[in-house]
């Protein structure tokens, strides 16, 4: 029988032994699509992003004994935007006062795209968590449905295709269609919540 899910917090705490290379793969998968998408979005090139990622998985390794949950202080996804906007900034400034030999205005517009730092995250990073979120919870749901019924889902949901279509493709009534897409839906937002309630008790 698999492993129920961890909680963020049970995550965190285990993060805290860096000998738990489970808990770090972990750590990965969830957040660093988010640091890298995030950092793509802010301008910055493939490998910049990827080597962005890799920083502030450093920075989160640097500072993993010491983190404690406090909801006081706020989430842990709320501090991990903040390094990740740091880092970001302090990339396009670097890149802004590296010599060229053109008079690019690209690394000052990507520059100026950077919250300010007292912002709270802003709908990129929003954007990009939820998803992920998104991703993972229809991972998780994929299985519990016939493989029909997640065509029907797929078909008209994510590719926007229409029920008569997409039923007459998979033999299915265009009502058929309907409640395949409902059912699913339902399924995923229930299991979004669930994830974005664990992921807030960081």
């Amino acid at each position: 029988m698999a492993e129920p899910p961890l909680t963020r917090v049970t995550l965190l705490t285990r993060l805290k032994d860096g000998g738990d290379a489970d808990a770090w793969r972990e750590f990965v998968r969830l957040y660093g699509p988010v640091v890298y998408g995030f950092a793509r979005k802010r301008g910055l090139q493939d490998a910049d992003a990827a080597d962005l990622m890799q920083e502030v998985l450093r920075s989160v390794a640097r500072n993993a004994e010491k983190m404690e949950y406090d909801p006081k202080r706020g989430t842990f996804r709320g501090w991990l935007y903040t390094v990740t906007r740091n880092k970001i900034y302090n990339f396009l400034s670097a890149q802004k006062n590296r010599p060229r030999g053109t008079g690019d205005t690209g690394s000052q517009e990507r520059l100026d795209s950077v919250p300010d730092r007292a912002e709270e995250p802003d709908s990129d990073w929003d954007i990009e968590y939820q998803r992920q979120l998104s991703s993972k919870a229809m991972d998780r749901v994929k299985h519990e449905f016939h493989s029909s019924t997640w065509q029907a889902f797929w078909k008209t949901a994510v590719d926007g295709r229409p029920a008569q279509e997409v039923g007459v493709e998979l033999k299915m009534t265009p009502g058929a269609v309907y409640v395949a897409k409902s059912r699913v839906l339902a399924r995923l937002r229930e299991e979004v919540q669930r994830l974005q309630a664990e992921a807030e008790a960081w």
